[in-house]
């Protein structure tokens, strides 16, 4: 008996052989479609914005970037889809952020907490302080970046300390070498 309703439920379920596609809007049509879109709902999309993470900064960048989702995706929204679409790029993405803060607060605890190392002056590299005290660096950065440069230790060591893969410590050191590299250069 299951089986027959299975099938009677399968058979009834067409599946297209090719996705609909949309033809694409020209260039001036998609300009005018995109500012359309951005003066009827940039405002109610920059207020849930501002509900879902509480700093107008923030909501600013959200709501950028929810309009330039649509400005890349416009050929793939329907519109009568458009405010709930944008609302839930802006969700998603302060989703990222909630996440992406929350492991910085962690690491930024972790580095509050460690001792204080006792190190022989003549083994600590002369680096200058304002290089670790860049606010281009996240805290992971910051961390990373004294363990492995300051206290010497290698990337192991680093990963055993931090909880973290040798990997995730590599790439952590070399995203804020890069930083630092781009700050000097900008200076």
């Amino acid at each position: 008996m299951g089986g027959t309703v299975l099938d009677a439920l399968v058979t009834s379920f067409e599946i297209p052989d090719e996705p609909a596609s949309r033809p694409s809007l020209p260039a001036a049509a998609s300009r005018e479609a995109l500012e359309t879109a951005y003066r009827l709902h940039a405002t109610a999309v920059f207020r849930f914005a501002m509900r879902c993470v509480g700093r107008r900064d923030l909501a600013e960048d959200l709501t950028s970037e929810a309009f330039l989702a649509l400005q890349r995706n416009l050929h793939a929204v329907e519109l009568g889809q458009l405010p709930s679409w944008l609302f839930r790029v802006v969700k998603n993405r302060a989703i990222d952020c909630w996440r992406r803060e929350k492991v910085e607060r962690r690491y930024a605890l972790r580095s509050e907490a460690l001792p204080e190392p006792v190190v022989e002056p003549e083994t600590v590299p002369v680096l200058p302080k304002s290089l670790l005290e860049s606010r281009a660096l996240k805290p992971v950065h910051r961390l990373c970046l004294t363990l492995r440069y300051v206290q010497g230790m290698s990337r192991a060591e680093v990963a055993a300390r931090l909880g973290l893969s040798e990997m995730q410590v590599k790439g952590h050191i070399q995203y804020a070498r890069e930083l630092l590299r781009k700050e000097l250069e900008g200076r």
